[in-house]
């Protein structure tokens, strides 16, 4: 007997979540084409049965929306740098199906560049160009591809030749080089362009399944809202505006003619990189150091404060001394807008084990060396986790009974020692004292990789070693 099942392709995760507690809107606005071509792209990735090795990149714009729906590998992207990461990811991973997911904001202006490189290489990626004409997310400017005499925010007046020049033409652009095996242009405006499309995107996938190289399939689609015209004319004015200016067809297709050509992945080893390079290998120091107590190994540490108070430098002592005794280490840092008086923090991990991700999200220690850092940051601690601030500075006790709590005058110590600078590293200096996860000489070998001013160096083991004295 025949059963109808209801339910999301494979390619899509079973619920969306736009945010907490929210599982039945989209990010999408109404009218949007986004949703129509996710849907496409998912029942692809389910027929042809490739949703455990596809891996989406997806750049900054509405187009970085994608990792909320496609059960799939996802890898967000600088703004125009898909092409770019999207090349590191295929190169890396030769069996991995790899799609470059832009808008036209992105892939035709910051992108420019970024696009043009990866389809003369010829990668051997997938790229949906979703076209709408203008920069949706962000408020309705104008884009390359923006039409003439289109009124966006940024074009009052209406796009003209004369000041911002022609629509730029992204597949025909393309299918002048060498490189690109596919270029294609279709559109989401009725059922019978919706219906190409889907056939479009399906060769365009197995184009990078059979090895043929890369591919690019530009989709025109609806924006309405950056538009400022009703969803129930948004269709209409697409092809009495859009298609006029941007011919639907096959640009480029050298599929029946090329040879299928896979990637192998290279694994030179460690040895035969350092030869290559003409470097020698350096072994860590290795200095002795005893953990006070089991809990305190593989630490995530959050330093985090304003930015002035030395909090990279020192999450990069932290990180640098963990590889001098030995360690895996890791260390990721976070700019406020402003360089001094703004925010400032990092990640720093210290482990036995490989590290899979840099990022922390629920650390082990929270350094805070002010106030807005600590109230922000203590609530991310993981029970049972160590919180020292500086006293200081910071005026508040911390409430949470779950945590362990050092207070450090950190500020005062290196007041006292003649440069409130110094902070940073009686911080250090309590932290490695408490908890015997890193040794002194450690720390005092990584001081002259991160201090500029050389002269400060032996000022720094004196801020080292009084904040030693009160970690215990």
């Amino acid at each position: 007997m025949a059963k109808t099942i209801l339910g999301n392709e494979k390619g899509f995760y079973e619920t969306f979540y736009r945010k907490p507690g929210d599982n039945e809107n989209t990010h999408y606005c109404p009218g949007c084409g986004h949703g129509i071509i996710h849907k496409l792209i998912a029942e692809a990735i389910e027929d042809f049965d490739i949703a455990d090795r596809t891996i989406f990149v997806s750049p900054v714009g509405c187009s970085v929306f994608a990792y909320y729906y496609f059960a799939a590998g996802n890898i967000q992207a600088a703004h125009g740098r898909a092409p770019a990461i999207a090349t590191a990811v295929k190169r890396a991973n030769p069996e991995a199906i790899v799609i470059s997911y832009q808008g036209d904001g992105d892939l035709a202006a910051i992108g420019g560049n970024n696009i043009l490189q990866a389809a003369n290489r010829g990668e051997p990626i997938t790229v949906f160009f979703v076209n709408n004409a203008i920069y949706g997310m962000t408020g309705g400017q104008m884009a390359p591809t923006s039409l003439p005499g289109m009124k966006t925010t940024t074009t009052p007046y209406g796009r003209s030749q004369e000041n911002e020049g022609p629509p730029m033409k992204v597949a025909e652009l393309l299918s002048q080089l060498d490189g690109p095996t596919l270029v294609q242009r279709t559109a989401v405006w009725d059922n019978k362009s919706i219906a190409k499309t889907r056939i479009a995107i399906r060769n365009a996938i197995k184009c990078q399944m059979e090895g043929k190289g890369f591919s690019l399939i530009e989709m025109l689609s609806a924006c309405p809202s950056g538009w400022k015209v009703d969803t129930t004319d948004q269709y209409d004015w697409m092809q009495k505006n859009m298609a006029p200016y941007f011919p639907l067809g096959v640009f480029k297709d050298l599929r029946k003619e090329r040879e299928p050509w896979f990637r192998k992945k290279g694994d030179p080893g460690k040895e035969a990189i350092l030869k290559e390079l003409d470097l020698k290998r350096e072994e860590p120091t290795a200095f002795p150091a005893e953990l006070s107590d089991s809990k305190y190994s593989n630490p995530s540490i959050k330093l985090a404060g304003f930015g002035g108070q030395g909090i990279l430098s020192a999450g990069a002592i932290l990180a640098n001394a963990g590889m001098e005794q030995g360690m895996h280490s890791s260390w990721i840092p976070s700019y406020g807008p402003e360089m001094r008086g703004g925010t400032a923090y990092c990640f720093v991990n210290l482990s036995e084990h490989e590290i899979g991700s840099p990022t922390v999200s629920h650390p082990d220690v929270l350094l805070a060396f002010n106030r807005p850092s600590m109230e922000k940051f203590v609530a991310e601690l993981k029970p049972g986790a160590l919180l020292i601030y500086d006293s200081t500075i910071i005026d508040v006790k911390p409430t949470r009974e779950d945590i362990e709590i050092i207070a450090v005058p950190a500020t005062e110590i290196a007041d006292e020692l003649g440069s409130t600078r110094m902070a940073n590293t009686v911080m250090l200096g309590a932290y490695i004292a408490h908890t015997g996860i890193l040794s002194s000489e450690a720390i005092e070998q990584s001081l002259p990789f991160t201090l500029k001013r050389k002269n400060l160096i032996e000022a720094n083991r004196k801020a080292l070693a009084r904040g030693m004295e009160i970690g215990p």
